[in-house]
């Protein structure tokens, strides 16, 4: 799933007036979006049928599997960027693909720790709909996906927190993007790896404090920006 941000990006001509070299800031919240967006897509595409699967079959070990996923929400980002820095080095299983300080690598951190969250609360949404629901859709022949459809469009508005949650612990990510992407940036100064979250920590170090906020506030209102549209669009959902 592609997501263009380009007119995103575009949207924010003011920010080239800030005290950065022309075109750095645009660029790191190009490398932002594009990883954070992307990851966060392909684990709602993994996550969304996974919570299904589970909320619809009754099996062994049930509750441990649950607990498991809601376990996973809280797992240290440090540790997951080790992991993947590992997998993707020269003695890692997939060292051949040449993965380290990459954008691919960063999006592989971030779709590891937006899914636990986004699993769960997309299966705390789908166990929440009422029997009733899934009963009536059977009721009219309705084969087992049709009634899992009926549960996810009766769900949509958890599913849609689910991923905005998934997309809050990706887009404000520090530890493990940093480790797999190494905070890079060009000679011109263009960013090749450096996100919103590690320029900030940057320029913190640094003491420039003052550029720190006006990244921070950058960063804020990306974040409710997307937030509004998922909301918008779950609204009218249930509008519907």
């Amino acid at each position: 799933m592609s997501v263009p941000i380009e007119p995103v990006v575009g949207l924010l001509p003011g920010l080239l007036d800030l005290p950065f070299r022309d075109g750095y800031v645009s660029s790191v919240i190009y490398v932002s979006l594009y990883v954070s967006l992307t990851a966060v897509a392909l684990s709602t595409l993994f996550s969304v049928p996974v919570a299904v699967l589970i909320g619809f079959s009754e099996f062994p070990g049930k509750g441990f599997v649950k607990s498991v996923v809601n376990t996973g929400m809280g797992f240290p980002s440090v540790v997951v960027g080790l992991v993947v820095l590992f997998a993707v080095s020269n003695q890692g299983p997939l060292g051949s693909l040449n993965l380290v300080f990459t954008r691919e690598a960063m999006i592989m951190s971030q779709f590891v720790l937006a899914t636990p969250p986004i699993t769960a609360i997309s299966l705390a949404a789908v166990s929440g709909v009422d029997d009733g629901v899934r009963d009536a859709a059977r009721a009219l022949g309705g084969t087992r996906l049709d009634a899992a459809l009926v549960v996810l469009k009766e769900a949509r508005y958890g599913i849609a927190t689910a991923i905005l949650a998934g997309f809050g612990r990706a887009i404000s990510e520090v530890g493990s993007v940093l480790i797999v992407g190494g905070n890079i940036t060009g000679a011109d100064g263009i960013s090749k790896t450096r996100t919103l979250t590690t320029a900030i920590q940057l320029e913190a170090r640094q003491g420039q404090y003052e550029t720190a906020m006006i990244l921070g506030a950058v960063l804020v209102v990306l974040v409710l920006t997307v937030n509004a549209v998922v909301v918008h669009f779950g609204d009218g959902g249930v509008n519907r």
